[in-house]
């Protein structure tokens, strides 16, 4: 699950610049462009100008990128960009921000929430990483997947923060079985097992990062429901494909310390000692969160059974499977605040608080934006101009757009990146292979492994003190083209076969 509440304050200079130049290039697109209005008309050239204001600053981050994605709230009633009326405008930008997807997401943090304020993350963890087992080739393998699962659940700054001290304290048990020599190569890897793990994993459920969330609702706008065991049967395979590939880079690095057959049991085994033996809240937390994920993997047969109730319920209402969802984890999520231990609630109101509500209005200002594009017939008049890449071969254009948007999201977070590209590439790709396209670019969004500030766990283990920027600038790239390419690989083929088209 995906966080973006690591990013730096704003400092007022490049405020300034940032909002000033985003502005002259919104206008600049609006009002300049006389092809665009001419083919188009007034509306879509607006459309245009406020995309390009909001890609801008999202891109620069000149404003805190939840503050861009409140823009359309603005701009689309004062510029009627939805609809000639102020009334359709204000309705549609509205809905925007009350996608069911929002509701899935803010119920799924909820539970995440409790997780984390009640340990049972790090108990998995630990138990993974036992399993596996602790001498370093074990040990760096271990590290990785427990991450990874770990991410399926909860966002990938709270898994990096929660793995970073147990990292560091298997590479100080290892230096002391060496003679106190540090562990440079061996230290790195293991460090960037926890960066890449807390990335990867995130991209193998519904819920796990918010581009797939953004994925999914996108895809829910043009009529395609994605459930959530229909995005387990692609995203979960990818992660178990690209696990191996990454720990075979990050061992090349760790090996070169030669540790032989030391290992760090006594650390694990003192970590879960000192978690005791699960308690109540702990398990309750794990019933709760079990029974929601069952619900969300059945949703399909759910809402064959219940949406013609609550469609009646509400009027008529067309109900989907991303309404369930969404219902199931509200419920969840209240569960866990109605329970209570010691007279305390399991799901408190502190731990709600350490939840990134913004990304929230993140996701609503990319479904606004989304709809924005689209229904002012922008979105028409940019896959004319971009005609070229659906006359490529469908290999070819699954694969341009996982290679563009890895190289995007290098300078821009992962959910502003997809924001971006969801909207330029609907009407680009041909309409034959436009999900496995879309899907393709949602998952290279989450693969950034190169530098410090391309995500918010690659900066969590580079203040660790292991990692140096060289090497893993050379690794990441290399790992970043691998993923690229075996996303464009696997969204080809997988895509069409679970999604059935």
């Amino acid at each position: 699950m995906s966080s973006e509440s690591w990013r730096n304050p704003i400092r007022p200079w490049p405020l300034a610049l940032g909002l000033l130049a985003g502005l002259a290039a919104g206008l600049a697109l609006a009002l300049g462009d006389a092809e665009l209005r001419a083919a188009t008309g007034l509306r879509p050239a607006l459309a245009a100008g406020v995309a390009a204001t909001m890609a801008f600053w999202w891109l620069t981050e000149a404003l805190p990128i939840h503050w861009t994605a409140c823009v359309p709230l603005l701009a689309f009633p004062a510029l009627s960009i939805l609809g000639p009326s102020l009334a359709v405008n204000l309705r549609g930008t509205a809905m925007a921000y009350l996608d069911p997807y929002l509701f899935l997401f803010a119920g799924g943090m909820g539970i995440a929430a409790a997780m984390q304020r009640w340990d049972l993350h790090r108990r998995i963890a630990l138990t993974v990483m036992r399993a596996i087992g602790t001498d370093p080739r074990h040990l760096l393998a271990g590290t990785l997947c427990a991450t990874a699962f770990v991410s399926l659940w909860i966002s990938n700054t709270a898994t990096a923060a929660m793995m970073l001290p147990i990292a560091l304290a298997l590479v100080v048990q290892l230096e002391s079985q060496v003679g106190g020599r540090r562990l440079a190569s061996f230290g790195m890897a293991l460090m960037l097992a926890v960066a890449y793990g807390s990335n990867i994993g995130g991209i193998g459920t519904k819920i796990g990062t918010a581009p797939n969330l953004q994925l999914a609702g996108f895809l829910g706008r043009m009529g395609t429901e994605v459930g959530f065991l229909q995005f387990l049967a692609i995203g979960l395979p990818f992660v178990v494909m690209l696990l191996p590939i990454a720990w075979w880079m990050l061992w090349r690095i760790g090996r070169r310390d030669e540790l032989g057959q030391v290992g760090a049991r006594e650390v694990i085994a003192r970590e879960l000692a000192e978690l005791g033996p699960m308690a109540r809240p702990e398990r309750l937390v794990l019933v709760v969160f079990a029974l929601a994920a069952a619900g969300w993997i059945a949703s399909k047969q759910l809402t064959e059974i219940f949406a013609p109730r609550l469609s009646a319920l509400f009027g008529g209402a067309k109900i989907g499977s991303a309404h369930l969802e969404g219902g199931i984890a509200m419920l969840a999520a209240l569960a866990l605040v109605l329970l209570r231990h010691r007279s305390e609630p399991v799901l408190s109101r502190r731990a709600l608080a350490t939840v990134p509500w913004e990304s929230l209005l993140l996701l609503g200002g990319g479904f606004a934006l989304a709809a924005g594009v689209q229904q002012s017939g922008l979105s028409g008049w940019l896959g004319g101009q971009l005609r070229i890449v659906s006359t490529m071969p469908p290999f070819s254009q699954v694969l341009l757009a996982s290679l563009m948007t890895v190289a995007l999201s290098a300078v821009a977070s992962n959910t502003a990146t997809v924001a971006v590209m969801l909207v330029v590439l609907r009407d680009a790709a041909a309409p034959a292979i436009l999900p496995s396209v879309l899907f393709a670019s949602t998952i290279a969004a989450s693969c950034d492994f190169a530098l410090p500030a391309g995500t918010p766990p690659n900066a969590i283990v580079f203040g660790s003190g292991y990692v140096r920027i060289p090497v893993m600038a050379r690794t990441g790239v290399l790992l970043d083209l691998v993923a690229a390419l075996l996303a464009a690989v696997w969204c080809y083929f997988a895509v069409p076969a679970v999604l059935g088209f």
